[in-house]
């Protein structure tokens, strides 16, 4: 079967999962099995999750840079895209009416993803050509800075709804979210496994030596910054569509800290490991709250005993204390740089004759070989 045939097959297998996910979190559910609203929400948030942290690991994990003002691309995203929608959005709505309402929201929506996405990536390249020049601790603060400055600038606008908020329409449900964070990480991934990938991995382990050997080392960094930047954007407007109202509080710089734990504690450089600790970070401090609620006696008991404190007034040093011991038993995350994946499920193959044959002859010259060949035959022979 041809790699096409098994790419289509595969995408064919991840819509339908997340087509069936979405009708799940409808009123009606999905052949009678639902999700309710909080649950929902959960998933939604690890998706958006998914897509920061893997964008983020392009530029911290794979280039070696270290940028905490992911949320500040973020913020552009969606105040851009939710500007648009509120501005263009209903005329757009009658313009596609011929496709039916979940037709003209999708493309209105497709729409609002490419100017986040445009935005945040020049806001990336406007700070990018100039800072990515400094390294570690400077670079950290010339973004983070970069992040409160847009905050401070959006929560002066009215026009987007400065310190009340700003209200947004509900484009985007979780099909289309799961949509985009397949595309994120099979995006990233291509991106990695290229040369371009191995050209930002030459520069994050000796930026000297890969520049010596021809590596333009500041187009490689702005490039990375650029697309990290652009899907950050592209989260922001997921955000945004589908929590259906904007305060500059969901952008403070505790949400590029949040980025940045979920790649350390996955493991800088692993994808499946930006993955896994957007997973963790997102669930781990809901699980927590379960607990308090079970100790309140809201919930019925999970543990089966009481606890010897009280989880709600500990949950977030206890959340931090995890952190903590994470990276001091594994510094390099939970998976380092390695990825996780299926290939040991595939039976190795069987080297064949010919293979072995030349590999045992590599670099023997033939009449060499041929010779060879006549002295064993002469002293078979003679036993």
């Amino acid at each position: 079967m041809s790699s096409w045939v098994k790419n289509l097959i595969t995408g064919i297998i991840i819509i339908a999962v997340l087509y069936m996910m979405n009708a799940m979190l409808s009123k009606s559910g999905f052949f009678g099995m639902g999700l309710d609203d909080y649950n929902g929400r959960l998933l939604v948030f690890i998706c958006i999750n998914i897509i920061l942290a893997t964008s983020l690991n392009l530029i911290n994990g794979f280039t070696g840079q270290f940028s905490i003002g992911h949320a500040g691309f973020m913020a552009v995203g969606a105040y851009a895209s939710a500007y648009f929608s509120n501005t263009f959005g209903a005329a757009l709505l009658k313009s596609f009416a011929f496709m039916g309402e979940t037709g003209a929201t999708s493309v209105v929506l497709l729409i609002a993803v490419a100017i986040g996405a445009l935005v945040a990536a020049l806001m990336g390249l406007i700070v990018g050509i100039p800072s990515l020049r400094l390294k570690g601790d400077y670079l950290a603060i010339v973004t983070l800075g970069f992040a409160e400055i847009i905050r401070i600038v959006i929560l002066n606008i009215d026009t987007v709804g400065g310190a009340t908020g700003y209200p947004v329409p509900g484009y985007a449900n979780f099909l289309w979210i799961g949509i985009f964070t397949v595309i994120t990480v099979v995006v990233i991934h291509n991106i990695v496994k290229s040369d371009a990938g191995r050209a930002l991995v030459s520069i994050r382990e000796d930026e000297l030596a890969a520049e010596a050997m021809g590596v333009n080392v500041t187009r490689y960094k702005v490039t990375s910054f650029v697309i990290g930047s652009a899907f950050a954007g592209i989260a922001g407007v997921l955000f945004a569509h589908n929590n259906k109202f904007l305060h500059t509080n969901d952008f403070q710089f505790i949400r590029s800290f949040e980025i940045i734990i979920m790649i350390v504690l996955g493991g800088m450089g692993s994808m499946t490991g930006a993955i896994l600790g957007a997973i963790v970070v997102t669930l781990l401090p809901e699980l927590l709250r379960k607990m308090q609620e079970v100790q309140d006696g809201t919930l019925e008991p999970m543990l089966g005993t009481d606890l010897p404190f009280n989880v709600g007034e500990l949950r977030l040093v206890i959340f931090a204390l995890i952190l903590i011991l994470t990276m001091i038993l594994r510094p390099q995350g939970i998976l380092g740089t390695r990825e996780f994946g299926l290939n040991w499920l595939k039976r190795p193959r069987k080297a064949d004759e010919g293979a072995n044959a030349v590999g045992a002859n590599a670099g023997v010259p033939e009449a060499q070989q041929e010779e060879a060949k006549h002295l064993q035959s002469e002293e078979d022979k003679d036993k």
